[in-house]
Order: C-alpha cells, then structure tokens, then sequence
C-alpha cells in the first residue's frame, strides 16, 4: 500500500508537461515509428498512444519526426463561414481565422486529447485553401505577415535526430521512414500556402518583406524531415519561391551547395537530396547560355563528388539527369565528366556498378563525335573490365551498349581504336565466362564489329593468337629458368641438408606448380581416375569386419567367425593346423584311431569360442555357453 499513494501523485505528471507548452512528453520518444508507414494519420494516432506505455526498451523509435512547442490556450471558438459575413467583414474574417491557426496541438503523447479544437483548426485551414482558390481580390496586404506567421508557427521546428542506424549501418532504401503524427494539420498548411504562393493576386514586392533569407533556410532545414509526404511538398513550395522571388535564387542555390558539401564531406546522409536534386533539375533546364563560371563550378565540386556516396542509388536518377542537362547546354564539360565518372567508378560494388553503366549510356546518348574521341580510349578501357566483371548484370549492361544505334555510330567512326581495346575481353569471355546470356550478347558484339570492318577484326584475331603465343613462351621460359635453378640446386653438396623431407608441404608441392589443364576432356578424365584411384584406396583399407555395434569383441573370435573374408590362411587357422597335427600325435602315441581332421577342427573351434567367450567383456549366449562344456566333456572322455 505505501507505493499506491505515490502513483496517484506521480499520474498527473505527463499531462502537466502537455499544458506546460515548453517541451514535448518523454513519451514521444517511446513511439514506434515502423508501424506508422502504411496506415492513416488517424490509425497512427490510436497506434502512438499504445505504444506510449510500453517498456523504456523501444524509446528509440519515434512516431513523430519533429517537437512542437504545444499552446498554452488550445480551447478554440467556431467562427462563422466566409459566405456567412459580409464582404466588407471578409478581411477580418480571414485574419481571425489565420491567427486561430497557429494554435498547436498535441498529436503523439495524447492523441484523442483537444479533438473538438482540432477539428476547428482542420476545418479553418480547408475553408481557407477554398477561399483563396475560387476567389479573387482577397489577398490584400495585411495578409501576407499573418499567413507567413502561420506558415512559420506550424512548419518550423527542431528536427531530432533520426533513430535508423548511421554508417555503413544505414540503408534508405530498408529503413522505415518515421511520419509526422501531426499530419492531418500540416498537410492542410502546406496546401494553403502553395494556394496562396500560385494565386494570380499574389505580389512578391510585397511578400519579399516577409519571405526573405532566414524564411529560406528554415525551409531548406525541413527537407531534412523524414517524412515523404512533407518533403514532397518541401520541393514544390521551394520550387515556387525560387521561381517568384528573383532575387533569392543565388541564396537559394547557395545554401543547397552547403547542404550537399555537408552531405559528402561530413555526414554522409540526409533524407531530402533527392528532392533539392529534383529542384536543380529544372533549374538547370533554365540556365541561359553560356554558362556562368559558377555553374560549371557546381556541377565539377559538386553534383560529380556526390556520385561517392554509398547510398547513391537514393538519388542517382535525379543526380543523372543533373549531369546530362549540363551537358547538353555545354558540350566541352564532356571530357572533366566523363573523366571523373571513370575516377568515382565503383571497384567491388555490383548494383553501383550498374548506375554508373546506365549514366555512361545517357551521357553517350548527348555526346558530341569531337567530344567522343577525347574520352574513348579510358571510357572503353573500363568498358572492357565491365564486360569481364563475373556480375553478369554489369557485364549485360555494359553489352547492351552494343544495341543504341548512335553509340554504334560512334564506335565504327572510331574502330581502329575501339576494337584492338574491346578484342581480347570480348574474345576471352566468349569462351570463359559462366552465364550463356552473356555468351550470347558477346557473340552479337563480335558480329557487329566483323560486319563492320572484317580485315581489321582477322588483324585483331591475329594480334591476340600472337599475344597468347607468346604469353605461352614466356611462360615455358619462366618453367626452364626455375628447372635450371633446381638442378644447380641439386648439383650442391649441400642440398640434402636443406632440402624439406618429403610430404612437407614445400614450395614445390604447391598447386601452383602443377601444370595447368586447359582442355575440359583431359580434366574430366584427371578428375575421374583420380577419383578412381581413391576409391580403390579405400576399398583396400577397408577392414574385414564390418561391425554392427561399438561394443568390445575378441580379435580371434572374429576371426574364426568370419574365416571365409580372408584370402590366405591366418593366424588363428595355422594355430588350428597346428593343434590338429599334435591331437593327431597324441592318439597315434595312446594307440587310438585317428580322428577325421574335420571333427577335430570343429572340436577345436568349439574349445576356442569356449575359452575367447571366458576372456570377452561380452558374455557369450547361453547356447554356446553349452556347447563349450559339452566340447570339454567329449575332450576329457577320449583322452
């Protein structure tokens, strides 16, 4: 009974925080954030209220990616509809409204808490998106501080730190993405701020004074959300600022810079690259020509390092087609990009591999034939090691250059270069590597360029058998200079004392000396007499017996129980010999009639399983056990 009055005084501890409007309840932080990706806003709610009580274990996990400064006041009064005043009492209206809007309220750790009043501020905000979107005239001066401040009020807050795994750990593709509990309102802000940026009577003179650097980089700070659905409406208000505002765009491209420099340099993740990449996107479909040194700057410092970043597969689409609209509006930043492409390529990563693969091919695709020969040496140099890759979707993907018409063009202007670089790994492949489509699409690229030029593909054919010729004789070279050192070895008195004694495990015993069979026919038929060889082993190491049980047995039993399994006579039948010879004495000496040498090995048999039974562990059947008396009995009778 004594922790019962403790409990009572400790329950109104958590709605006490909720009113205090300073900081959020310790029980957002105990939400669980995977359960809430593909349900309702409302489920969610029910869903972060269950969770709230369980064990501190899953405090890691948040249902709500933000902290808001909870209103102190959250009782709200209805007002009455736009179509219910006036004209004249519609301005009023609307700020009344407005300021009704920036009341906040408590999603995560009370979800059913203030549902009437959340209702009234849904209710607001929808009657406001519908006001400014079907009338006129209504955007009048004095609206613009308040629906910035509204705008402000909802949307600009402290972003925690995200609770995935950081490092290698992290994967944005596996990772849950954690929702805005507060959805069901922001949704409706966002939405009513697009409305009033797109509406005809919007004047950015005016809103310039309220929608300025520091309102900027708040926005920027909020593509860090983790939540889609916000940072998908992140992009477009972003977009519509920089279209609008003329002068904040420097800023505005200023400030991503510094975002993605943190992104590759320091952090490595960030959950809104793709949107801002998306937004420099048509950007860069806009920049007039020729381009500004700025602009070149960004896309070499910037938009080619970000292809080093391990969760480039995020991004890679957007980021690509960043490059190509650079590329396409000036042809001489071909080469630096290609060039830095081929020094980012990936070396162990297969999927990036692929990436990169489908970016080359987009870039070829816009290449100019001047620009072509500047990089085609290095380009099909890496070519080559993709089309050897044992990954067989970077060796597909790298062949199915062959299949783009223009990238053919390309090549037969520039065969005599290409086609010595591509031979020897389309030749070697064709015959070495393990998947048969690939078999295929290296036969098609071989087809293409003998169709193209025949005599320069027999010069290349020639050039590789020359060069295996004498890859060969070097190799025999190499085998005649160590033979040589072995037998001046040999030829030293010392070499016994050296030498490793046999089965040792000596340089010479390595796999790498014994000579390679390249013929498949020759290497069955090694690996099927070997086997065989093995076998017979076996078979002649086998023992005689084959034992049922591990219980202990006499060596002489078995043997007299199993003598059929032995070729030449054993021990135990020349002793029975032995023993015949002497009882055939002895009776010869008495005067007695020699017994059949048959009844007297079965007599002696029976004497020995008697006496090998006496000195077994295993007791013998009482059947025997009767036998070995009547054989002594017989015994003791006729001698």
């Amino acid at each position: 009974m004594p922790n019962k009055p403790k409990k009572d005084k400790e329950s109104p501890k958590p709605s006490k925080v909720g009113k205090g409007g300073g900081q959020e309840n310790i029980e957002h932080e105990s939400s669980n954030r995977k359960t809430s990706n593909s349900v309702p806003p409302t489920t969610q709610l029910l869903k972060g209220k269950q969770l709230g009580s369980q064990t501190p274990v899953k405090k890691d996990k948040r249902q709500s990616s933000s902290r808001f400064s909870l209103s102190n006041s959250r009782e709200l009064q209805k007002l009455p509809a736009f179509k219910d005043v006036p004209p004249a009492e519609q301005e009023k209206l609307f700020i009344q409204k407005l300021r009704q809007c920036c009341v906040l309220f408590d999603f995560v750790s009370d979800p059913l808490s203030d549902l009437k009043w959340k209702e009234v501020k849904r209710a607001a905000l929808s009657e406001m998106v519908e006001y400014i979107t079907h009338n006129r005239n209504v955007i009048t001066e004095p609206i613009y501080p308040e629906v910035v401040h509204v705008f402000s009020v909802n949307m600009f807050r402290t972003l925690p730190p995200s609770s995935n795994p950081t490092g290698a750990e992290f994967d944005p593709e596996e990772d849950e993405p954690t929702l805005e509990a507060a959805w069901p309102h922001l949704q409706l802000v966002y939405e009513f701020f697009l409305r009033f940026l797109e509406s005809p009577d919007f004047q950015p003179n005016i809103a310039k004074k309220y929608i300025d650097q520091k309102f900027v980089m708040q926005l920027l700070e909020l593509f860090d959300s983790e939540d889609p659905r916000e940072r998908d409406f992140l992009k477009t208000t972003l977009h519509r600022i920089y279209g609008k505002f003329l002068g904040l765009r420097a800023y505005i491209r200023k400030q991503i810079n510094n975002i993605f420099y943190t992104f590759i340099y320091e952090t490595e993740r960030h959950n809104g690259i793709a949107e801002l990449l998306e937004i420099l996107g048509s950007i860069i479909n806009g920049f007039a020509l020729p381009l500004k040194e700025e602009h070149k700057i960004f896309l070499l410092k910037v938009l080619l390092p970000l292809h080093k970043v391990k969760s480039l597969s995020v991004y890679h689409p957007q980021l690509a087609y960043c490059v190509v609209q650079f590329l396409e509006k000036d042809s001489t930043l071909t080469e630096p990009t290609v060039m830095a492409l081929l020094k980012y390529w990936p070396k162990t990563h297969s999927p990036k591999e692929v990436m990169f693969l489908n970016e080359l091919e987009e870039i070829l695709d816009v290449i100019e034939p001047s620009e072509f020969v500047k990089v085609m040496e290095p380009l099909f140099r890496q070519l080559a090691k993709c089309v050897s890759s044992p990954h067989f979707q970077v060796a597909e993907r790298a062949l199915y250059y062959w299949n783009n018409e223009y990238i053919m063009s390309l090549i037969s202007d520039n065969a005599t270069k290409i086609l010595p670089i591509m031979f020897p790994a389309l030749y070697r492949n064709s015959k070495t590597h393990w998947n048969k489509t690939i078999h295929g699409l290296i036969y098609n690229a071989l087809k293409l360029f003998m169709e193209m030029n025949q005599k320069l593909f027999d010069d290349c054919t020639q050039q590789f058998k020359a060069e295996k010729t004498k890859e060969k004789s070097k190799w025999k070279e190499r085998e005649d200079a160590w033979l040589k050192i072995e037998n001046l070895a040999k030829s030293n008195p010392q070499f016994l004392v050296y030498i490793d004694p046999p089965g040792s495990g000596g340089p010479m015993d390595m796999e790498t000396d014994v000579p390679l069979i390249e013929d498949v026919s020759v290497l069955k038929k090694t690996v099927e007499e070997g086997a065989t060889q093995i076998l017979k082993e076996q078979r002649r190491e086998r023992p005689l017996v084959r034992r049922k049980s591990e219980l202990p047995k006499d060596i002489s039993t078995q043997e007299q129980q199993h003598p059929q399994r032995n070729h030449g006579p054993t021990e135990g039948q020349h002793s029975n010999r032995t023993l015949v010879s002497q009882y055939s004495r002895v009776q010869n000496r008495t005067g007695q009639e020699t017994p059949d040498t048959e009844n007297v090995s079965s007599k002696l048999l029976k004497d020995r399983r008697c006496s090998s039974s006496l000195t077994s562990q295993t007791p013998p059947p009482p059947g025997r056990r009767d036998g070995c008396r009547a054989g002594r009995s017989r015994m003791a009778t006729e001698s």
